[in-house]
């Protein structure tokens, strides 16, 4: 247990500002997270230091197509999240504290310089802070970026978005890059009765401020049968991401599979997906991916010459012809970090 950071009093109970929930927190309870506690007028993390999933993983599959391409990123979690949703591929990690009513922190302990020099050993040159949502170990992950900002290791989020801009502007010093994951194009109806989200608003303002503080941004979408599927609403989020985060923002769309409480749903099918990806690129979108499709739209083109330059299958690259961050053929500037922040 470690006091918590982002918080603040309001009369007796607490106010936390690390997520877009902003939970009011009395005394002795817990926020949503159900990872942080109020204890006699301060705020605590209950998970720090406890992780349950570490492991290396080929940078692409967070998806990250433009950072670093082709390097392998240590990934750590730890247990819980601040979302509900009813589709999570890692429920049985995300979702431990909701279904099993946990009265325990699960997770084993580890210091940030124990994942520092783990990631070292492994040949790491990335930290990832991923499979469950950052944002609900939040303090971990900051110590930890930190550290490894000092012994030289990148650091990426891959999140929900729904961390405050306090909370962007905090890590923002130590973190490189960030996965922002939508679900139904970002439909409140949607997040409303399957995610257990009454706004979607602090996911646009956690983008806006990542972009203000040069954060690489990289987007998912994943497309669920039964929810948007006219396209208009995934329209409006290209819309808002071409003219917010810029055209070359890499956009990937995901298939969703039947899983945990959704397992009557089915695939989403491949028509659907190659319908989303056609309109992003009609939107002016340059890079655009599908996900979970393994050997289809994996691949960067260029955007000026359509000269294939990154081959991948399956969330791995298998070849790149970059020079630089340069198209081999027309010598255009591609927007892939190579060596660092972009």
């Amino acid at each position: 247990m470690k006091e918590a950071v982002l918080w603040h009093k309001e009369d007796d109970k607490i106010r936390c500002d690390l997520c877009g929930r902003r939970c009011l927190i009395s005394d002795r309870t817990f926020g949503a997270c159900l990872v942080r506690k109020a204890i006699d007028g301060k705020l605590y993390s209950l998970n720090y230091g406890k992780l349950i999933a570490l492991h290396v993983d080929p940078i692409e599959k967070k998806p990250l197509f433009h950072f670093l391409p082709g390097n392998f990123t240590f990934s750590i979690a730890s247990a819980g999240c601040n979302f509900s949703c009813r589709f999570c591929c890692n429920y049985d990690i995300s979702q431990v504290y909701r279904d099993r009513r946990l009265e325990h922190v699960v997770g084993d302990e580890y210091s940030p310089e124990d994942v520092v020099n783990q990631a070292l050993s492994e040949g790491c040159r990335i930290i990832s802070y991923t499979y469950t949502e950052p944002t609900i170990f939040f303090e971990f992950a900051y110590d930890t970026a930190k550290l490894a900002h000092e012994r030289g290791i990148k650091n990426t989020f891959v999140t929900n978005g729904y961390m405050t801009p306090e909370a962007v502007r905090m890590i923002a010093p130590y973190l490189d890059a960030a996965t922002v994951d939508f679900k139904c194009s970002g439909d409140p109806e949607c997040y409303r009765k399957v995610i257990g989200i009454s706004d979607v608003k602090p996911i646009y303002d956690c983008l806006m401020e990542m972009k203000k503080q040069g954060i690489f941004i990289e987007i998912t979408n994943l497309v669920i049968p039964g929810f948007d599927d006219d396209m208009s609403g995934f329209r409006d989020l290209v819309r808002w991401i071409r003219d917010n985060l810029g055209d070359e923002t890499p956009l990937h769309i995901l298939r969703f599979f039947p899983t945990y409480r959704f397992s009557d749903i089915p695939d989403t099918p491949l028509e659907s997906l190659r319908k989303a990806y056609e309109l992003a690129r009609q939107e002016g979108m340059k890079f655009v991916y599908l996900g979970n499709v393994p050997g289809q739209g994996e691949n960067t083109y260029c955007p000026s010459c359509g000269e294939l330059l990154i081959e991948r299958f399956g969330l791995m690259m298998s070849r790149s012809r970059l020079v630089g961050d340069r198209c081999p053929r027309c010598g255009a500037r591609i927007p892939v970090a190579v060596g660092g922040r972009h």
